[in-house]
């Protein structure tokens, strides 16, 4: 079998391998891990959890997985999900903390980790550098592509499971393989999953056509009421709990729904607005190319990704909108004036 490319000799790259082997170093080390991410997971963060889970545990570890919120729903028939315990503090004696997809510790929502030896795994721009050990990598398409190079480099075989969790983590957190973060090596990656057995259709399939009743009425009901700014380049979407009770749905069905109006030739950014209280909103913004919603999510306290962020606004919602479509509007104009801008000349 072919090695996966690796990146080029340089600082980072020797920075990338001294935090792979303090992490390989410290998992050898260690018996009893706990694993957490962040607070409402994603196919990414429980992805990450349960392979790193499944590749410990190959070792003879003792391995548990705690997060705020339990995992969405269609990816509950993934193994080991099940198994994941939901709570809002760690209870337990345990040698480490892996917390991973989490650019600050906070944000898991689950008190305690801090008890413990924390390694910080995460590619997140931002990353707050909270654990004993930190790895940051921008780079990286998802962070199941830094999982892939620990299991690696700790000498354990890709099994079944650890690759389709693997897949799960890069297949979700590039928005099916749409985001500028994916490189040649993110495709060298799922080639070697594939050949330890990921089956992408079944995952496809397990993935994005496992939808109820409930849910798919109430992604018609959210998007009949969708309202297009900036001349048509930016949908904003919203939803309430009354809407979601009306429609048969619950708010966790709308995981996913973001993404639609993407589709839209024209539409180059959205902006979802969640309410959580009558003053208080989840805001979720995807966009297109190089339009920065990550820019604009920092503005409002919470972060992501280029082309995926979110944040917690409080405030009246006409009010909290107004703010979000002129900040987002305001990014849109930054990418349509940097590709109109003659490239610098070469040296």
């Amino acid at each position: 079998m072919p090695p996966t490319p690796e990146r080029p000799t340089s600082p980072a790259a020797d920075a990338r391998q001294a935090a792979i082997a303090a992490i390989v170093a410290a998992i050898r080390e260690r018996q009893r891990f706990v694993l957490s991410s962040h607070a409402r997971p994603d196919g990414d963060s429980i992805g990450s959890q349960l392979a790193m889970t499944y590749a410990l545990r190959a070792l003879g570890k003792h391995v548990e997985i705690v997060n705020q919120d339990p995992a969405p729903s269609p990816l509950m028939t993934f193994p080991g999900v099940s198994e994941i315990r939901v709570a809002g503090e760690v209870a337990g004696e345990f040698d480490a903390a892996i917390v991973m997809e989490c650019s600050e510790l906070g944000r898991t929502g689950v008190a305690g980790l801090d008890r413990y030896f924390v390694i910080n795994i995460d590619h997140h721009p931002g990353n707050a550098g909270y654990g004993a050990i930190n790895w940051f990598d921008g780079d990286a398409a998802a962070c199941a592509e830094m999982v892939f190079d620990i299991v690696r480099a700790l000498g354990v075989p890709l099994s079944v499971e650890i690759a389709v969790h693997i897949y799960v983590g890069i297949l979700t957190d590039t928005g099916s393989f749409h985001y500028s973060s994916i490189s040649a090596r993110t495709f060298d990656i799922c080639r070697q999953l594939v050949e330890a057995g990921v089956e992408p259709p079944k995952v496809a399939r397990s993935i994005f056509d496992s939808n109820s009743l409930g849910r798919l009425k109430l992604f018609g009901s959210v998007l009949s009421t969708i309202q297009l700014e900036d001349d048509g380049r930016l949908a904003v979407v919203a939803v309430d709990r009354e809407m979601a009770a009306a429609a048969g749905g619950t708010y966790e069905d709308t995981e996913g729904l973001i993404n639609l109006p993407l589709t839209v030739r024209e539409i180059q950014a959205v902006v979802f607005f969640k309410e959580l209280d009558p003053r208080l909103f989840r805001v979720s913004m995807r966009s297109k190319g190089e339009i920065d919603v990550c820019s604009v999510a920092k503005q409002f306290g919470g972060g992501g990704h280029k082309n995926a962020s979110g944040c917690t606004v409080a405030g009246a919602y006409a009010e909290v909108r107004a703010r979000l479509v002129a900040a987002i509007t305001d990014a849109i104009a930054r990418a349509a004036a940097a590709e109109l801008a003659p490239a610098s000349p070469a040296r």
